[in-house]
């Protein structure tokens, strides 16, 4: 075995007690083998992946175990000797790339780091290497990206510049945290394919870390399901999509979005993981538990092989639990197809590219350019397509948080293009949005009723004396407890401050809400718990959605219609059946076949995407994907092509198709 971790057990300070994150885990990984570690945020998944590294935070302690690479003791090596280690025998992808780079240094400053370290790469040689790496993780451009820093890169390429970082050094042993949460599907699969070739080629053993079942499948050889800091069952690939033995282990499944599913309630799973503080004496997760017993809340459970190698940690000894038929969503308002609340009309929003002293402009950033749909009362546009394509600008644009460059947006017939002062707040009543990351767009020194108030006194929702009353009957909406009026948003976990941000989105009782990938970096069950709020809003509400996603099993479970987007403008849409089951444009046929899915005949029929995205500073003549296109001729190289319908709600702009 090259890794072996036995009984690994850590804490973190908290006054003159240690709480234990990680209590008594025991894994290995073989040479050229990826285990996956799977469950719910505050499980203890990064903490063991710091563990490992060496890299926890100043009150992290390593309260007992061993963790031995090649034979070597990790956990006794000095400081030193350990960072020979790190980078080089083995590295690591953090979840947070934005917190995890260098905001003033150069993405190649930060790769050349690992290069003249570790490989002893400098000059001509290290710069070329580094091209080569940023091409193997799908940056276009990267000689510009190179020179540029941090903040000038989207959340995908910065995730994508920390695995060029992790894999720079060569490592034998790669921990991946969440390595493609910020991706959207023909990148993942551009990542996986380039870690499973890498594997292969150097016998590299992986510590995967997700919570994406759809990854697993595609990527692990084993898993390792784990639920408050102990591992409730390890199983083959096999052995975990076929028959799952933990309750817990079952209830991730069931939680799972899709197409079968759509128009029922998701199942979601009661509670939260225990604190560090509270962790039950018997077994973790009883209080959530649909087959617990007496004697799990007295003892913790031994673990017992349920088939060769595959270990279940449980008192329960049956093998599946019997399936509950998910009730429907009551809609009690008849859903309109013919009217429409949001009207787009060739928007364009481009960005001017400045340079020398006077900051002339050299050229431009075609983010949007020429972006046209509608949204209906009640039904939700799902926006897909790679990052960067310019889906999170249209959102933007649409509330005018961007000055669009030319267009036009109506809602209910108003034109919002050019409004400005208190006639568009006036409009902000009736569109709001949700964004991506609930914690950045939190004030942190705001309680969670003044941020929710806040909203509701800006756009004179209530009146003063109701404020209170109606946040209260906000936070009760979308599953809050009253008492989280009183506490700030580090208070709550990632799926409760996505709630709190629904909430504010709410507050001011709007016709439409742009939701920007608002269940991205969620749990599986988190994430089911966010989307049967999201239905149940519109079911009684009849509110819209223009749903900005890469998740294509949101989309398959959320949407009502779908429109794809490439390079700034849109390639295909169409009611998300049609989109779904019958894709025309050779784009849209490879981004479904990208997506991972979570069963194990999952990965046929794949179609991988020659090149790279093209810079949207330079967009290619003619038909934008037809450097990438597999079916490209002569014709899509000298324009665009018209939009063509394939029914009367499907239309697609490709030569081919016409």
């Amino acid at each position: 075995m090259m890794l072996e971790v036995t009984d690994l057990r850590l804490g973190f300070a908290a006054g003159r007690r240690t709480l234990l994150a990680v209590d008594g885990i025991s894994f290995t990984i073989s040479r050229g083998e990826t285990f996956a570690l799977l469950g719910e945020s505050g499980c203890g998944k990064s903490a063991t992946a710091q563990g490992l590294m060496r890299l926890l935070p100043a009150a992290g302690r390593i309260v007992g175990g061993s963790v031995s690479l090649d034979g070597e003791d990790l956990l006794a090596l000095a400081e030193a000797d350990m960072r020979g280690w790190r980078g080089r025998r083995m590295a690591m992808i953090f979840q947070e790339p934005a917190t995890s780079l260098n905001p003033v240094l150069t993405v190649g400053r930060q790769i050349g780091e690992v290069l003249e370290r570790h490989l002893g790469l400098a000059g001509a040689a290290a710069r070329e290497r580094m091209l080569d790496l940023l091409r193997q993780v799908g940056i276009a451009d990267p000689e510009r990206r190179l020179d540029e820093y941090p903040f000038q890169l989207s959340g995908g390429m910065k995730q994508r510049v920390m695995i060029a970082i992790a894999l720079a050094g060569e490592p034998e042993l790669l921990i991946a945290d969440e390595p493609t949460t910020a991706l959207d599907v023909t990148v993942q699969a551009q990542i996986l394919d380039l870690l499973a070739k890498l594997q292969v080629d150097r016998g590299m053993g992986m510590l995967l870390i997700t919570h994406d079942l759809g990854v697993v499948a595609r990527m692990a050889h084993r898993i390792g399901v784990m639920y408050a800091g102990e591992l409730v069952e390890v199983a083959s690939r096999e052995d975990f999509f076929t028959t799952p033995r933990h309750p817990y282990t079952q209830a991730l499944f069931a939680a799972l979005p899709e197409v079968s599913r759509r128009g029922t309630v998701l199942t979601t799973i009661p509670g939260q993981v225990p604190s560090l503080a509270a962790m039950p004496a018997g077994c973790r997760f009883a209080e959530r538990c649909p087959q617990v017993m007496p004697v799990c809340r007295e003892r913790s459970p031994e673990w017992r092989e349920a088939t060769p190698g595959h270990a279940v940690r449980c008192h329960w000894q049956g093998t599946t639990a019997a399936a509950e038929k998910s009730p429907d969503f009551t809609v009690d308002r008849k859903i309109s197809e013919k009217s429409e609340l949001l009207t787009v009309s060739d928007l364009k929003v481009h960005f001017p590219i400045r340079k020398g002293i006077l900051q002339r402009t050299v050229g431009h950033v075609f983010a949007v350019d020429g972006v046209s749909l509608t949204i209906s009362p009640g039904r939700t546009l799902a926006l897909v397509g790679e990052s960067g394509c310019g889906k999170t600008t249209v959102g933007k644009a649409l509330l005018q948080l961007i000055p669009p460059t030319s267009g036009s947006v109506r809602l209910a017939g108003e034109e919002l293009v050019g409004l400005r002062g208190r006639r568009l707040r006036a409009v902000r009543r009736h569109l709001q949005m949700i964004f991506q990351d609930p914690f950045a767009s939190l004030n942190p020194r705001l309680r969670i009723g003044e941020i929710i108030a806040e909203g509701i006194g800006a756009l004179a929702a209530a009146p003063a004396g109701q404020a209170p009353a109606a946040v209260r009957a906000l936070l009760q909406q979308v599953g809050l407890p009253d008492d989280a009026v009183d506490r700030y948003p580090h208070e709550f976990s990632g799926g409760q401050r996505q709630r709190i941000a629904i909430a504010r989105a709410l507050a001011v009782q709007p016709e439409l809400l742009v939701c920007d990938e608002p269940t991205s970096a969620l749990d599986v069950s988190v994430q089911a718990q966010i989307l049967n709020l999201l239905k149940q809003l519109q079911a009684e509400l009849g509110v819209a959605y223009l749903f900005i996603t890469h998740n294509f099993a949101v989309v398959e479970y959320l949407a009502h219609d779908v429109a794809v987007m490439y390079l700034g403008r849109i390639v295909e849409q169409g009611r998300a059946e049609e989109v779904l089951e019958n894709p025309r444009h050779p784009y849209t046929q490879a981004l479904l076949s990208a997506v991972p899915v979570p069963r194990l005949d999952g990965g046929e029929g794949r179609i991988r995407l020659g090149g790279e995205t093209p810079s949207p500073a330079s967009p290619p003549t003619g038909c934008h994907f037809h450097p990438r296109c597999p079916k490209a001729t002569a014709v899509c190289r000298e324009r665009y092509p018209e939009r063509t319908a394939v029914s009367a709600t499907h239309a697609v702009n490709c030569h081919w198709v016409a």
